[in-house]
């Protein structure tokens, strides 16, 4: 038992001690799904969540720090303003248009 863990041990820790990740080339953040679900389907996947985790501008105070708290709820990490947003990102292209024309009415009057 103890040369089973010693080899563990040497294939599956580095140097400082730690776990060696997985590393993925071409499917990236998708590498968890394995040979599952095709490629197109990764791809998908990929693009909708890569985009979802990177930072996006808080309304607020405009600093790149707003984070996807639950489906549709996001929050800065700066200011801490939490508002709605999209599922997968916080302006929707409905919210923008109805943004853009209140924007129109109002500034009409």
């Amino acid at each position: 038992m103890n040369n089973f863990i010693r080899r563990y041990n040497k294939i599956f820790q580095n140097n400082l001690g730690g776990y060696k990740m997985a590393r993925t080339k071409k499917v990236g953040i998708t590498g968890r799904f394995g040979a599952r679900y095709g490629r197109k389907a990764k791809r998908t996947v990929k693009a909708i969540e890569e985009n979802m985790k990177r930072d996006h501008v808080c309304p607020q105070c405009d600093r790149p720090a707003v984070r996807r708290v639950s489906a549709g709820i996001w929050k800065c990490r700066k200011c801490g303003n939490v508002f709605t947003g999209g599922a997968y990102l916080p302006t929707t292209p409905m919210g923008k248009t109805a943004s853009r024309n209140i924007k129109r009415i109002v500034g009409g009057l």
